[in-house]
């Protein structure tokens, strides 16, 4: 009878962690998600492909975010993996000093914050001010989390003076937007990081292109709705960034698919008088140097460090620099320049824009995240995929496959 009582506490105990695995990690299914051509795996698969890619990218250009191509090889050499880093915190960059390989950065954090966001979204249709009140909402919540701290706890000061540092210059802007003071919400936004075009909505543009999987059109409108921390140009770049990542999500998606997004223009910026659409300018340019480095190196060597090929490449981006390197255009021509170059190849196009420099986080984020929707998560490279999702559960708390697990179970839901 003893052994009776044992082994039905057992299955009790075995039933509740069942439960509670499966809480956080739902089984998903080879189940057609309705109106989105993928199965509940696939859409998983691609969700999770997005987000770690983008931080794949992330953490190869974390160590030498900002970094010349001379300190980059002086330091690290030819960069083709994940390296560790030996920087400072700051806001925008690495919370903590001197993370091992795999560490990320605020381009990361983005897509966090996003994808918390989109978990709020009951309708296919965004919330723009729901967007900024999420953004003031978490900015809000660090500066009471200051408040209640120990003035001797000099550590977690710091820390959380970091949080509130990365959305200071966001809840400026967010703010009078959630209030409709347009006076306000216009002079903010022209003091955003100094008035510059820097590329904000390029940092959440991935997740939401992801939101709306196989469907560029709608993932460019709304995205272009979101980007309210965006000025000129950069609004049609964040929004065709979304587009490009909704293509890639689609099943069986095509290189061409990828390329076919960026001709989404439901804004009619090609009807511009005297300028046109500067975001298709940028694509011509990005086309036109990587099929002339492919003509420097008949040999096929594309991604050689002392390659003819790539140096011409470089050179040419060299030549159309922003005073910023967080400028939209800039970031936008050596994404699109390193996917073209390197034929959409994963790999590939993180060696390329990690070892350029300049903010070469952010391009690579950016890139990683098109590409990792496109590939899913399973054909990402194990030993960067692995070494991602360890590292920002262990020592970031950043748990990407949970958010992966949410916001799937979120859209089949929805």
């Amino acid at each position: 009878m003893k052994n009776f009582y044992l082994l039905v506490i057992f299955l009790v105990l075995f039933s509740a962690c069942g439960k509670k695995a499966n809480k956080t990690t739902p089984a998903f299914s080879d189940k057609e998600v309705p109106e989105m051509g993928l199965t509940e795996k696939q859409l998983h698969d691609k969700i999770l492909g997005m987000l770690v890619g983008s931080a794949i990218g992330d953490a190869m250009g974390a160590p030498t975010e900002m970094w010349s191509r001379d300190q980059i090889m002086l330091e690290y050499g030819f960069v083709e993996k994940l390296d560790s880093m030996v920087r400072e915190v700051s806001p925008e960059g690495i919370w903590q000093a001197d993370l091992p390989a795999g560490g990320t950065t605020d381009d990361t954090r983005w897509k966090v914050l996003t994808a918390e966001y989109l978990l709020s979204q009951k309708l296919d249709v965004l919330n723009a001010k729901d967007f900024a009140k999420q953004i003031n909402n978490t900015y809000l919540t660090y500066h009471k989390e200051l408040e209640l701290l120990d003035s001797t706890d000099i550590q977690s000061i710091g820390f959380t003076e970091l949080k509130l540092g990365w959305l200071h210059e966001w809840a400026k802007v967010s703010a009078p937007f959630i209030e409709n003071n347009l006076v306000g919400y216009a002079d903010s936004l022209g003091k955003f990081y100094g008035g510059e075009m820097v590329c904000a909505g390029l940092l959440y543009a991935n997740m939401l292109g992801s939101y709306f999987p196989g469907n560029p059109e709608k993932a460019y409108q709304e995205a272009y709705k979101l980007s309210i921390f965006d000025i000129g140009y950069a609004k049609d770049i964040s929004a065709l960034s979304a587009a490009m990542t909704s293509a890639g999500m689609r099943r069986e998606a095509t290189k061409e698919d990828l390329l076919l997004a960026l001709g989404w223009d439901p804004i009619h910026y090609k009807k511009s008088r005297l300028v046109g659409r500067s975001a298709q300018t940028i694509f011509e340019r990005a086309s036109w140097i990587s099929a002339e480095a492919a003509k420097q190196d008949s040999l096929g060597n594309q991604l050689q460090s002392d390659g003819k090929a790539l140096q011409f490449a470089f050179e040419q981006l060299d030549q159309r620099l922003q005073d910023m390197p967080f400028h939209a255009g800039e970031i936008w021509l050596q994404t699109l320049t390193a996917m073209i170059y390197s034929d959409f190849d994963f790999m590939g196009t993180m060696t390329f824009l990690v070892n350029y420099g300049r903010d070469n986080d952010t391009t690579a984020a950016i890139a990683g995240g098109i590409l990792g929707a496109f590939y899913g998560f399973d054909q990402l490279p194990q030993l960067e995929r692995e070494q991602i999702l360890r590292v920002n559960k262990e020592l970031l708390g950043i748990d990407l496959e949970l958010v992966a697990n949410d916001l799937t179970a979120h859209m089949i839901a929805r």
